[in-house]
């Protein structure tokens, strides 16, 4: 832009009763109310690299004067570019630009009274009436002018050009080329802006890479991906995985903690309190005298293994999440090194972790009250460092919710400061405003409800405060059906169609997703105990083998949604999600759309039952006009449909197929290319 359209001094600081503003008084457009704007700007709205950032503000004057608003943006030290913005309805405004760079952005409104606008629609106003414009079309020349003035080269020349024809005596052509197009566009660019007003700080973005908004993740544990049953796993044995999970589509493989296991206190079998000989204790019991959270367990080898791991799964397209678990057994080189590091009780025992009533005694959380809580930062953030330094550039965090806010804030900024790309995944399953906080401070993604979410209202509810502002503008939901903690009720008694509802469901709700991997391919469904979401057996206290080219598998099935996610934009995103009534209270259906790329999913919850329902269709969401035909293509079963009008009837039998994902495609040919939905 010229310097002409620069922004001019705006702002008019506040003052007692009585005196005079100090500043500019003549700024008269007052800019409010802007988003994305989250806690007033403490904290930056996340976007990723190829997302558009939407911004609304509310923008007016007095009087009746035209406005112009436009948003400005930039990346870090980068050069301001600007997009106009568009008038909604009550005095609000929308404009949109798209980031292609990973890191900080910031974006501001600027606003100012367009006196060339306010000409131009009151001289259409009087043409329409008959009256004479000829002193107008002056008025409107010394405005083109002016613009003129401060216009180099082409541009200045043809306003200069087009103030010159005003001034003419063709006032039929005068007023024709004042209303036109073209001099409309060159004053929106060049004409002058006096008193602009523009918000006093920027409004901060994050840009992440695209993994941050779209990934699909497996979990394994390595002490169990032998092949030989009852040898101990490892990473050479997860190395000879990788092409299972890359032809399920997966593309990031997530590790719980590899570090060495601690012997005291250890965890046998179904979490019991006493292990036996030969039990292998729980991995977040971390440190031994092998070493702690900068060593690898011994039996699934070493540091140079899990380099080597983290390089032969980029060569497949998948990275390597590693788990962040800072907490330590009581064999760890810490509680020799630095006991000022943890608490002590009254009786010089140091403090072990618990959740009354439940204990555990093989671990030892870290004090974060404690005097030198500067030196744990410091060694957390080696920690964190020296497994980026061996490839690994997404981290899964464990329990963050249980460390203070500002060490995560910190760290988090520490980390991206040396590799923006890096992306943390919170496991937070704990209060709402607590999981947003730790989204705001930094965490990319993060655990959610999901698996506590079965019935269509809920879901319906949660999704749709997850997918709207203000959630959507910083906090980024991970659908996982299920968990090594974490089997829910429907999944040990729905059977199959359980298993397959929840994972089209987490697939298609969410751009990010996962599974406890072998245990939802192979349908682990069994409980500990009655009422316990603990699986029997656990993987987390002993090692399992699991048949994975079992028959009855589930993996093609996962592979079909992951390849129906990569092939349509519109799963790749969770903006978009709009939900459509259904009159069954046990059939969800929802569409996700990004431009034409448009998904209408629908899902028989109940795992039992086939269930038949009506769905009141919103046409404007699936981009379909009232009275056009739509092709229904279902890219589970590859059967094709024809629909017309806005209420269709869908039938969902649990054991044949208890959810359809359709590819959306508005059609104007014969009916005769198409099979008829029945």
């Amino acid at each position: 832009m010229s310097s002409a359209a620069t922004a001019e001094a705006s702002r008019v600081s506040s003052a007692r009763p009585g005196e005079r503003p100090k500043g500019e008084g003549r700024v008269r457009v007052v800019v409010e109310n802007v988003v994305p704007h989250v806690d007033g700007g403490r904290f930056p709205a996340k976007r990723s690299v190829g997302e558009i950032v939407r911004v609304e503000a509310d923008a007016f004057t007095d009087g009746h004067d035209k406005i112009g608003v436009a948003v400005r943006h930039r990346g870090e030290g980068g050069p301001w570019q600007e997009a106009d913005m568009s008038p909604l309805v009550n005095d609000r405004w929308a404009g949109e630009f798209e980031v292609y760079a990973v890191g900080w952005h910031e974006l501001s409104v600027v606003a100012w009274v367009d006196h060339f606008a306010t000409w131009r629609n009151d001289l259409q106003k009087r043409v329409a009436a008959g009256q004479n414009v000829a002193v107008d079309l002056l008025i409107g020349a010394e405005l083109v002018e002016e613009a003129a003035k401060g216009a180099d080269g082409e541009v200045g020349r043809s306003l200069w050009g087009f103030a010159a024809f005003l001034r003419s005596e063709l006032r039929a052509e005068a007023v024709e080329v004042a209303l036109g197009g073209s001099l409309q566009a060159l004053m929106r660019r060049y004409g002058p802006r006096k008193y602009t007003t523009e918000l006093e700080a920027p409004v901060r973005v994050w840009v992440d890479r695209t993994r941050a908004r779209f990934s699909s993740w497996y979990e394994l544990f390595p002490r169990s991906a032998s092949p030989e049953p009852g040898r101990h796993g490892t990473l050479r044995d997860v190395e000879e995985r990788l092409a299972s999970i890359a032809a399920m589509g997966f593309d990031v493989l997530y590790l719980p903690p590899v570090h060495p296991i601690g012997r005291a206190f250890r965890k046998g079998r179904n979490n019991s309190p006493v292990a036996a000989p030969g039990d292998a204790g729980s991995p977040w019991a971390i440190g031994g005298p092998e070493g702690g959270h900068d060593a690898v367990h011994p039996e699934l080898g070493t540091v140079e293994d899990f380099a080597r791991l983290v390089r032969a799964a980029n060569d497949r397209g998948i990275e390597i999440a590693m788990d962040l678990a800072f907490q330590c057994s009581p064999d760890h080189p810490y509680v020799r090194e630095h006991p000022e590091w943890f608490r002590h009780r009254p009786d010089g025992t140091i403090q072990y972790a618990e959740n009354p009533p439940k204990k555990y005694q093989d671990i030892y959380p870290f004090d974060f009250e404690c005097a030198q809580w500067e030196a744990l930062w410091n060694e957390l953030l080696r920690v964190t460092l020296f497994w980026h330094g061996q490839g690994v550039r997404i981290f899964r965090v464990d329990n963050p919710h249980t460390k203070p806010f500002p060490f995560w804030e910190w760290l988090i900024a520490e980390v991206k400061r040396r590799d923006p790309g890096v992306l943390f995944l919170a496991e937070a399953f704990t209060r709402p405003k607590v999981m947003y906080r730790l989204a705001k401070l930094g965490f990319t993604q993060s655990y959610t409800y999901f698996a506590w979410r079965n019935d269509p209202w809920s879901i319906r509810q949660y999704y749709t405060e997850l997918t709207t502002p203000p959630a959507a503008d910083f906090f980024r939901p991970n659908a996982w059906p299920n968990t090594p903690d974490i089997l829910p009720e429907h999944l040990q008694h729905g059977g199959r169609a359980a298993f397959v509802a929840r994972a089209v469901l987490a697939a298609t709700l969410c751009a990010n997703w996962g599974v406890y991997g072998p245990a939802f391919e192979l349908m682990e469904s069994r409980p500990a105990k009655a009422g316990s979401e603990e699986y029997q057996d656990s993987e987390k206290y002993q090692l399992r083998a699991w048949d994975i080219g079992r028959r009855d598998s589930l993996g093609d099935l996962l592979a079909r949604l992951n390849e129906v996610r990569r092939g349509n934009v519109a799963l790749q995103h969770d903006r978009g999600l709009r939900f459509h009534n259904v009159d069954n209270p046990s059939i969800v259906c929802y569409s996700k759309a990004q431009g034409e790329n448009v998904i209408l999913v629908a899902v028989n919850t109940d795992p039992h039952h086939t269930q038949w329902g009506t769905i009141d269709l919103d046409l404007a969401a699936l981009g379909v006009r009232a009275g056009q035909a739509f092709q229904l293509h279902d890219l589970l079963t590859d059967a094709r449909y024809r629909w017309e009008g806005n209420r269709a009837v869908v039938g969902l039998d649990p054991g044949t197929s208890p959810a359809h994902v359709f590819r959306v495609r508005p059609h104007d040919r014969t009916e005769s290319d198409f099979e008829y939905f029945l």
